[in-house]
């Protein structure tokens, strides 16, 4: 993420502005800081937005004014704004800016990406942060919590200096709010670890305080991909948002930096920034996430055109006081969809037979839930008796590849059997799940029937799908032929505490909607 140029981020005629900026800043520096902090004065006024108080004040109340009220059904824990030049994200920003309300808290936590030095953990401002409208007073009391708590949370003014990604934010955050109390933070790590202790520690830091303190997420989406992908590229990320499970998050965000997009350099700008948000925010109540709106450069400004794009998203983290979890995203697979993963393997396993090769698919698939990673199994069946299964635990790919790859493997590389003859094509069944990603429990007391079951100790594992109760209904059947059969462990091994225990739960259908020996399921070599 370090030092990505931004196109489409400024409007290419800001010298001509820098004048005013200037001006801006000389008048801003005279009036009185606290005492002890630094002030840091806007850096990016007359590039990114207007260097005029009153004309930026135009521009934001335009465009808050045409973005609708959002209906969030639950309390606001924090936002998701993009950060880019104000015209082109400017209405986009708005749609979030909108659920809050000025008296609704007493301070705000900016969590932005940084993209002109490399920041191992969250750098922190330590002081006041300018506009051309005035001066942010610097959250101490906030700040000092968050340092105490983590060495992670440095103060780094340096990282601030020429930095965007908060100071874009400060003009919509002082129309809906005030000038109240403000940390600033910004993040670019590449570790997932770290993005989430992150967010534990934001977490920890404002469950300790009476104060109400909204936070913000600032990051852009996908970068320079051609306008004919951003969208699906960008939909796809924020299906993985809306899981609010950060791991999941980041790994669809990874992944599609290795799917071979034209010109993408990155799937999402401030990837640690929204994880560490997602992370405090999930151990804040937040239940449910709300997409507010999305675009990218070419829909805000379509002089800039199609060629590369970056993408925006608004976005709400919503405590609704729902007991379950949000939906994983293939729960929701449709009739159309299922019959399309299913041809996609079909036609995989006939290719595999008939050549010796297997199809590929050109990604992204215009479905984002195709573009999502997922760890699948495919089973075939011969006349209902197994003639091959291939899949895997953990998501490495996109579902849509999973589904084709993992076909052709079933017909040629389970070693059980010999390959699927093309005289065999017409009797075989396909039978296709889609797993959940797994959930470590505790002990055997907490796993239920109809999850599937991974089960890991000295070095074995072993795993049923769910459909395997249906020929082993009681638990300890179901668990003692697990340890024997697929961990090659004692019978009795998941009564050991020192066995890992993990659950998931699948979405499974097939060409003739009957399933076909689950028991027999056999997961692909790493």
């Amino acid at each position: 993420m370090i030092n990505i140029l931004f196109r489409a981020q400024a409007r290419p005629d800001a010298m001509k502005r820098a004048g005013a900026f200037m001006l801006a800043a000389l008048l801003l520096a005279r009036l009185p800081a606290a005492a002890g902090n630094l002030r840091r004065p806007p850096a990016v006024a007359g590039t990114f937005y207007p260097a005029d108080p009153s004309k930026l004040e135009d521009l934001v109340r335009k465009d808050l004014a045409a973005a609708p009220k959002p209906k969030l059904d639950g309390t606001l824990a924090a936002i998701l704004v993009p950060h880019a030049g104000l015209e082109f994200s400017g209405p986009t920003a708005a749609k979030s800016f909108q659920s809050v309300n000025r008296g609704d808290y007493d301070e705000i936590l900016v969590i932005g990406t940084g993209h002109y030095k490399a920041i191992p953990g969250a750098a922190l401002y330590p002081g006041d942060y300018g506009t051309p409208e005035g001066y942010f007073p610097y959250g101490e009391a906030l700040a000092k919590r968050l340092m105490k708590a983590s060495s992670l949370i440095v103060p780094d003014p340096e990282a601030h200096a020429r930095e965007h990604s908060i100071e874009v934010e400060l003009p919509f955050l002082q129309e809906r709010l005030g000038q109240i109390p403000l940390v600033g933070l910004l993040m670019n790590t590449d570790d997932l670890e770290t993005a989430k202790t992150v967010g534990a520690v934001v977490a920890k830091a404002l469950r300790e305080t009476k104060r109400r303190v909204l936070i913000v997420a600032s990051s852009d989406q996908s970068h320079y991909p051609p306008a004919a992908f951003d969208d699906a590229v960008d939909r796809t990320t924020l299906r993985a948002l809306e899981t609010l499970r950060p791991d999941y998050f980041w790994l669809a965000s990874d992944l599609w930096t290795r799917q071979g997009v034209p010109h993408l350099a990155v799937a999402y700008c401030g990837q640690a920034a929204v994880t560490a948000v997602m992370a405090a925010a999930s151990a804040l109540g937040t239940d449910r996430v709300r997409i507010l709106g999305h675009a990218n450069s070419f829909t805000a400004l379509p002089a800039v055109g199609t060629e590369r794009v970056v993408g925006y998203a608004a976005a709400a983290f919503v405590k609704t006081g729902k007991r379950s979890p949000p939906p994983w995203p293939f729960e929701e697979l449709d009739l159309k969809e299922k019959s399309t993963l299913l041809r996609a393997a079909r036609e995989s396993l006939e290719k595999q037979a008939l050549s010796g090769a297997a199809p590929s698919a050109q990604m992204p698939a215009d479905n984002p839930l195709f573009n999502l990673p997922a760890a699948s199994f495919v089973t075939l069946t011969e006349k209902g008796a197994l003639r091959g299964c291939i899949g895997s635990l953990k998501p490495r790919e996109p579902l849509l590849l999973s589904v084709i790859h993992n076909a052709a493997l079933a017909g040629s590389q389970d070693p059980r059997f010999t390959p699927v003859q093309p005289s065999e094509l017409p009797r075989i069944d396909l039978e296709i799940s889609i797993l959940s990603l797994p959930r470590r429990v505790m002990d055997a007391g907490q796993v239920h029937r109809g999850e599937g079951v991974i089960l890991s100790a000295a070095g074995n594992s072993g795993v049923f799908l769910p459909q395997v109760w249906d020929k082993l209904p009681q638990k300890e059947a179901f668990l003692g032929e697990l340890c024997v059969e697929k961990a090659g462990l004692a019978r009795d091994c998941w009564k050991d505490p020192k066995t890992r225990i993990e659950t998931f739960a699948v979405t499974a259908f097939s060409e003739t909607g009957t399933s076909a020996g689950p028991s027999d399921q056999k997961p692909a070599a790493p």
